[in-house]
């Protein structure tokens, strides 16, 4: 841990009071402390990186004009959070960041009184901000709010419903549009190209040889100062006027005492007003500035050099298995289109997008337009590939029903992160994805149990003349053999991956679902079980399932999935739509939110790694109940 007494300033500051007190002349001296603390620790834990850095003198301003914590700092998305969680009472615990039991990766209501908005998601801070000043309005509390939103955030459509809300009431709320031209990979989209050219305006450039060093990078010019909000032309701040906001700027978002003064005289101005600052992701470390995108987040790195520790070999992650089979696939199907929401690393859409540039579609924060965009190809006859997170596909949810499914358009989704995905949290899981697709009509849904599977089910998706998902974990496969082929699948067919020798009574069959066939197995070998790769959450092989049953004293589903609705609930159906009585013990995730950790970790704390699904079924076995606080549900399928 970093020794507080390294840090003059810094130490001395427990809560955003005792930053209060200071002279303003201290806040430089203090942001450099703040910076060099955020390089330190996070070389060491790793955790969202570039995006802090770039926040530092915004954070110490905000905290410095406005009484917090009652005055309301809304933070976007959370990437930008960790400074503030330093100056709010948690410098000490910022070694646990994203650890189990640590603290929160992004602001947290349950964490601090000073997170008066809890976040993880892009583009709600706008909403959530109005909607605090409607209650102070209303309960006559005389507090101010600011939503603190980065261009990134910006483009996503929840945005530009609140700021059109916002802008036609006379709600006291202050917009920070802090434009680093970047999200998570550069920013894209015609909001970003006119921030580029108001950045542009050669009244806002230092005449400097350095800013026409920069000339080709707007995300790192360095702008004029102004001691006051100035009025502005109508072309720069027109988009915001527009939606009847007060506009200010842009000015350079690290220079404290332009930002201090603005903050001070937009804190007394009434109804809705923006400013417009400009920072760059990653300022004050080198490496970070010139590759924010890998900087983003980090798992560790050398302070000094920036250096990042190499990776041993391993298994193929299952974004780089989707990754080259899209390549691959593109390369015989010309139909093929692929569309990101923002996502373009995350998702292995990297050399796609280099070797098909006509053929890529980054939506921006757009999950809703990401998917609709999709259904607009495929009613013309396309077949495009969504690539999305299972977290972020909850929000193109409506768009899934009904521009997709109910038209029965052929759009494959890539759904990378199913299940538990560690560090992010709860935010983050892809928890519920098995229950809210296999509701709906049409949809082919997918989970494989390692890399030739995920393979394989892509090209089953591409061979569907209707709406499907591949739904796969986030990290490594268990290291199998990749066909070369691009061979499909059949339709709704499960597969034996182990047979029961038949030894022992009661007799057990496992029927898993992607991810939890491994842990399966190993448990299925102490138990002599036999265990099923489901493969198909919907349509799912009933006749698979109706065997297993005939066969066996009892049937456990096991799945990375909400047990609540999910494919072991698909299970139970059929069991009771057949009148049969076999006992089904249904294994998943509990009902409620699982906090951030190690995957492996959670998935043994939840009692879903093999030793955990032994234990659990031993359980059932002797015939004792499970524990209502247990993340399974013993059901038992009963007669009609």
């Amino acid at each position: 841990m970093s020794d507080a007494s390294s840090y003059t300033l810094l130490g001395k500051i427990n809560e955003p009071a005792d930053l209060r007190v200071l002279s303003r002349e201290d806040l430089p001296a203090l942001s450099v402390e703040l910076r060099r603390y955020l390089i330190e620790t996070l070389a060491r834990v790793g955790g969202h990186f570039a995006a802090n850095l770039g926040t530092v003198e915004l954070t110490l301003a905000l905290h410095y004009v406005f009484d917090t914590p009652n005055d309301r700092l809304v933070w976007d998305v959370g990437h930008q959070a960790y400074p503030h969680k330093v100056l709010t009472g948690r410098r000490t615990r910022m070694e646990t960041i994203r650890k189990h039991g640590g603290l929160h990766p992004f602001p947290s209501r349950n964490e601090s009184e000073y997170d008066c908005f809890g976040t993880g998601h892009s583009s709600t801070s706008v909403s959530a901000a109005m909607g605090m000043a409607v209650a102070a309005k209303q309960t006559d509390c005389k507090r101010k709010v600011v939503a603190i939103i980065g261009d990134g955030g910006m483009t996503a459509g929840m945005a530009f419903e609140a700021l059109n809300h916002l802008g036609s009431t006379d709600l006291d709320v202050l917009v920070i549009y802090n434009d680093n031209d970047m999200s998570i990979s550069e920013n894209v989209g015609a909001l970003r190209n006119h921030s580029a050219q108001i950045m542009a305006g050669k009244r806002y450039l230092q005449a400097t040889a350095e800013g026409k060093r920069h000339a080709e990078r707007p995300k790192r010019w360095h702008l004029q100062q102004r001691t006051k909000p100035s009025d502005t032309s109508a072309v720069d701040g027109a988009l915001f006027q527009s939606l009847g906001f007060d506009y200010y700027g842009p000015i350079d978002g690290h220079d404290l005492t332009s930002l201090v003064d603005h903050l001070h005289i937009l804190a007394d101005r009434p109804g809705p007003k923006l400013l417009h600052i400009a920072t760059v992701k990653g300022k004050g470390f080198d490496p970070a500035e010139e590759a924010p995108i890998t900087y983003h987040g980090v798992t560790g790195f050398d302070p000094v050099t920036g250096n990042m520790p190499k990776k041993a070999a391993a298994a193929k992650p299952y974004t780089q298995i989707f990754s080259e089979w899209l390549c691959e696939m593109a390369a015989v199907n010309p139909r093929l289109m692929a569309i990101t929401p923002a996502m373009r690393e995350g998702s292995g859409l990297v050399n796609f997008a280099k070797q098909y540039p006509d053929r890529y579609f980054d939506a921006a924060i757009a999950e809703q337009h990401a998917v609709t965009l999709g259904a607009g190809m495929a009613a013309d006859g396309l077949h495009p590939v969504v690539a999305i997170y299972s977290t972020f596909l909850q929000r193109g949810y409506d768009q899934l029903i009904h521009d997709v499914a109910i038209q029965n358009l052929p759009v494959l989704f890539a759904l990378d992160r199913g299940g538990l995905v560690g560090a992010d949290g709860a935010t983050h899981h892809g928890a519920f994805d098995h229950s809210f697709l296999r509701c709906i009509p049409n949809m082919v849904v997918m989970a494989p149990s390692d890399e030739n599977e995920c393979r394989r089910m892509l090209s089953t998706g591409m061979n569907i003349d209707g709406p499907s998902a591949v739904r796969y974990p986030r990290g490594n496969g268990p290291g199998a053999i990749v066909e070369p082929e691009l061979k499909p699948l059949v339709v709704g067919k499960a597969r034996i991956v182990r047979q029961s020798k038949g030894r022992r009574r009661p007799r057990v069959a496992i029927l898993a679902f992607g991810a939890m066939v491994h842990p399966a197995l190993e448990a299925a070998d102490i138990l002599d079980a036999t265990v099923v790769d489901m493969r198909f959450i919907k349509p799912i092989d009933a006749s698979m399932v109706l065997d297993m049953a005939n066969e066996n004293d009892l049937l456990v589903t096991v799945e990375d999935n909400v047990v609540m609705g999910g494919a072991g609930s698909a299970v139970n159906e059929i069991i009771v739509s057949q009148h049969q009585t076999t006992p089904v013990l249904n294994l998943g995730l509990p009902d409620h939110f699982v906090e951030h950790g190690g995957r492996e970790q959670l998935l043994t704390e939840l009692g879903l790694d093999s030793a955990g699904l032994l234990r659990r079924i031993q359980k059932r076995l002797r015939g004792k109940d499970l524990d209502l606080t247990d993340s399974g549900r013993d059901s038992n399928a009963m007669r009609s």
